[in-house]
């Protein structure tokens, strides 16, 4: 019984002893790497005569501010639903991204923006923490309500870890396209939590499923995450592409993509169902699969008839994930998906991904013109063929697959 008392004290410094630990271990990096860039240091911006009006921050702002709510306020709040967690959805995605925001900085750093022995930040490295934690948030929708914060943070400084390792390996390496994430960021970090969720099965999970249950007021207050991530998505597709017209048209194509999902939601949620009624978790999620499924091919030549095509098989995939698949995955393959990410992140990624490396085989000089350069330099500068592009975007969706499932698997041990 002596034992008893020691563990639970033990339990109760864990989160506040990695808090800390953590915190002095990114503030301590931070002093000896992290340095203001060009577009943020006071000397570095007059010494270059520039007009403020030029600075990068008035044009990534507004689109950060969107992303930024969508990770705190849409991912929490989507979550919510199931009404004995609603406290930890809400409270965990505000300490993970937080701690995320810091360590992907790091990260992200050392392998994007690391010259003359410093880290240089800037609007832009804001937005990729966002993204990064946007995929841990995405992981954590998958054990919800079966760990604590502790081994929360634990995955947190693995997967970021990872996620930066995959973006480096398709953006850099491979010269991937993938501005809104339908593979680094859905499919990683989807599939990374599923196998993470596979090693953290719990048999006895079946019996308290009434507990796991929603009410009417806590799926009121998961749509809040759903119309805040709605609304957001065309800025969360758009915030790292080229100014101008890409960024114009990843806004456009993301919109009627949504729009498409939102309708294909409603009309099979409804068939599907026995009575014709709707299920709510379908309409809280599956309506935001349009926005997953163009993050690839957003900036690129989809065309307003693609997108909305596109968008409406998302929200289809999607509404029948939930209703035959995910029963599926916990019954035969032991993957207990508390939130269904594999239905909104996992499927809807790949499809993404697939949907990427159509449109980039049909590129072509005369649909793109000067603007070829901006979505794919490498075509324009004739280092690469359409077809070549199209092979590489698909082998980034399966080294994607294989970080993720690996890292995930070796995240629960």
């Amino acid at each position: 019984m002596a034992g008893s008392p020691r563990r639970a004290a033990s339990r109760r410094l864990q989160l506040p002893l990695l808090c800390l630990l953590f915190q002095g271990a990114t503030t301590i990096l931070f002093a000896i790497f992290v340095r203001y860039n060009h577009e943020t240091d006071a000397a570095l911006w007059h010494w270059g005569n520039h007009s403020n009006a030029n600075n990068e921050f008035y044009f990534r702002y507004p689109s950060f501010q969107d992303v930024h709510a969508m990770v705190f306020v849409g991912f929490g709040f989507l979550m919510v639903f199931l009404q004995r967690y609603g406290f930890s959805s809400v409270g965990f995605t505000f300490l993970l991204a937080a701690f995320a925001l810091q360590w992907s900085t790091l990260v992200q750093g050392f392998l994007h923006s690391f010259y003359s022995g410093h880290i240089h930040i800037g609007i832009e490295s804001m937005i990729n923490a966002d993204f990064c934690a946007g995929a841990v948030l995405i992981s954590f929708g998958a054990i919800l309500g079966k760990t604590g914060p502790p081994q929360l943070l634990l995955m947190t400084l693995l997967e970021v870890a990872l996620f930066g390792i995959n973006e480096f390996v398709l953006l850099n390496l491979l010269g991937v396209r993938d501005a809104g994430g339908s593979m680094t960021i859905h499919t990683f970090g989807a599939y990374f939590g599923l196998f993470l969720s596979r090693v953290l099965y719990r048999p006895q999970l079946e019996k308290s499923k009434h507990r796991q249950s929603s009410i009417y007021h806590s799926d009121l207050f998961a749509m809040i995450g759903t119309i805040f991530l709605w609304i957001f998505w065309p800025s969360f597709n758009s915030a790292p592409t080229s100014l101008g017209d890409t960024q114009h048209r990843t806004a456009l194509n993301t919109y009627y993509s949504l729009t498409a999902s939102t309708l294909s939601t409603f009309a099979l949620s409804a068939l599907v169902s026995g009575d014709g009624r709707l299920d709510m978790v379908h309409i809280q999620n599956a309506a935001l699969a349009g926005g997953v499924v163009v993050g690839t091919s957003g900036e690129m030549m989809l065309t307003p008839f693609g997108a909305l095509a596109a968008g409406f098989l998302a929200g289809t995939v999607s509404t029948l994930g939930y209703k035959f698949l995910t029963p599926i995955l916990e019954s035969k393959f032991k993957i207990q998906d508390t939130c269904g990410i594999h239905n909104l992140h996992g499927m809807p990624g790949v499809l993404g991904a697939l949907l990427g490396v159509l449109v980039a085989g049909l590129s072509t000089h005369d649909a793109y013109g000067d603007g070829l350069e901006s979505v794919f330099p490498l075509i324009a500068k004739g280092q690469r063929s359409a077809t070549s592009q199209a092979i590489h975007q698909l082998f980034g969706l399966f080294v994607t697959l294989v970080l993720a499932t690996v890292g995930g698997s070796l995240g629960g041990e």
